[in-house]
């Protein structure tokens, strides 16, 4: 394993290290945040709640390494870490795009903060970008040496475009500065704490079929994802962040398994048991016809590749939502989630 170094096991060291996830409370930030905490190091969640969810990290309030702080990670913050993971960005685009400029300023002005935070406490920084760097790619599939096809002016660039610019501060900084820096570009990726309202493929598709709606596929459903179980992506982040010598450039972090959104569709229905019937709407601007990630570069300078086929992640990820259905259904409040929960 490759923890060795950043983050060493508690017999290895006096105190354990302080680590800041920002949007940390986000689906990705809290599993990040139990990953973290079940490895002995202390744990800064950095998050303004804005689309992250206090119920996401309910189980881990009252941990003595744990301390929780309401923050907007465009502003500027002070305290004394050793590592920071900078995950804060809408990732959905109904929430991207209900407030384009802000999104726009999360990505730049966030990593402008944490970048200027890390160069003043020597810390590792990680950057949690994103395969909308390639945009609608006209390579397939995308490596990370491709430069990608992106509508700047489009209602998707503020996401878009703002991870490329986080991205381009992310390696002057390492040019001008030094800064010790990690980049992810990640892929779909879903599981348990997903957003039933977030708008994502996955989760809307479980949320219809659950409840016996229409299903809905935006244009003829060919167009293909590659989908990555939750659990597996926060393994390549500790990797990446951990591994020595420093990964130079970005690294893709997917599953490189390429399903049509119709397939996506139909293996939900099946494992639901839903009669759910498919309906289509026109597609939307700009969406991708193909994702699919080389992890060439994964696998050769991390040993990461995922483990989680598809159907057992859609299995565990529709578990999770009949009990927070269940719950909404009866008007009560989420249960607490316990750590190493589905």
């Amino acid at each position: 394993m490759l923890l060795g170094e950043v983050f060493p096991t508690i017999e290895r060291r006096k105190t354990p290290r302080r680590v800041l996830v920002t949007g940390g409370a986000g689906f990705l930030g809290s599993h990040l945040c139990e990953r973290l905490l079940a490895e002995r190091n202390e744990v800064i969640c950095l998050d303004d709640f804005s689309t992250g969810r206090r119920q996401n990290i309910a189980h881990l309030e009252g941990t003595a390494r744990f301390t929780v702080l309401a923050h907007d990670v465009a502003e500027p913050v002070f305290c004394s870490v050793d590592a920071i993971f900078n995950l804060a960005c809408p990732a959905s685009p109904p929430h991207y795009q209900a407030d384009p400029v802000r999104t726009m300023k999360t990505s730049v002005l966030g990593a402008i903060t944490m970048l200027e935070l890390a160069r003043r406490t020597g810390a590792r920084i990680f950057q949690a970008s994103t395969s909308e760097i390639y945009g609608d790619p006209q390579q397939h599939p995308q490596a990370e040496s491709y430069w990608g096809h992106v509508n700047a002016t489009g209602p998707r660039a503020c996401y878009d475009e703002g991870k490329r610019a986080a991205e381009t501060l992310f390696f002057d900084y390492r040019r001008s500065f030094g800064t010790d820096i990690r980049v992810a570009r990640i892929f779909n990726t879903y599981g348990p704490r997903m957003d039933p309202r977030d708008g994502r493929v996955v989760s809307n598709f479980i949320v219809q079929a659950l409840r016996g709606e229409d299903i809905t596929l935006y244009g003829d459903g060919s167009q293909t994802r590659s989908f990555c179980y939750v659990d597996d992506l926060i393994e390549g982040f500790v990797r990446l962040m951990a591994a020595e010598p420093a990964v130079e450039g970005p690294v893709n972090l997917g599953n490189p398994g390429e399903f049509t959104i119709a397939e996506l569709a139909a293996e939900i229905i099946a494992l639901t048991g839903s009669r759910s019937r498919l309906v289509h709407r026109p597609l939307p601007t700009d969406d991708p016809r193909q994702r699919r990630p080389d992890i060439g570069r994964a696998r050769a300078l991390l040993d990461w590749s995922p483990r989680i086929a598809l159907r057992e992640g859609l299995t565990r990820t529709i578990a999770h939502f009949e009990a927070v259905l269940g719950l909404e259904a009866t008007g009560a409040a989420p249960a607490p989630l316990t750590v190493g929960a589905l």
